[in-house]
């Protein structure tokens, strides 16, 4: 009898990765990681790609909801967690497409994500990649 062949990773893997990856990000910012929810889902909803004025599903592979640490209050009541949203299929076909390791692509992109719970701007986080790149 032939072994089943394995489908691509399942929102369960995907969710794994994400919290080994949060995992690996040094003690610092981890301590302020605590509340903050990670789900997958297979592509964002038309609320969130006009969040971030994106029109095609594929190219939004994770979003962060919630407000930055810095705008965060013990005033503010009703909010809910900070969330990280991965989505699956647009992650899935980058990782087939690029040839990277799914769990580094899967890093990069939440870590890109915590930035913005850190208060950090898609440009911010540019301007360090090209600092740090090669």
């Amino acid at each position: 009898m032939p072994l089943p062949v394995p489908g691509p990773p399942d929102a369960a893997a995907l969710e794994r990765l994400a919290d080994e990856a949060m995992a690996r990000l040094p003690e610092p910012f981890r301590d302020y990681l605590g509340d903050v929810v990670v789900r997958i889902e297979e592509f964002a909803d038309r609320e969130a790609l006009a969040a971030v004025g994106i029109r095609n599903p594929w190219n939004l592979a994770g979003l962060y909801h919630g407000r930055p640490l810095s705008r965060q209050s013990i005033w503010a009541t009703g909010d809910m967690p900070p969330m990280i949203t991965l989505y699956r299929s647009p992650l899935l076909r980058e990782w087939r497409e690029t040839g990277v390791a799914l769990d580094d692509l899967i890093t990069h992109v939440v870590v890109h994500e915590v930035g913005h719970h850190f208060g950090l701007s898609d440009d911010d986080m540019h301007r360090i990649e090209d600092e740090d790149g090669p």
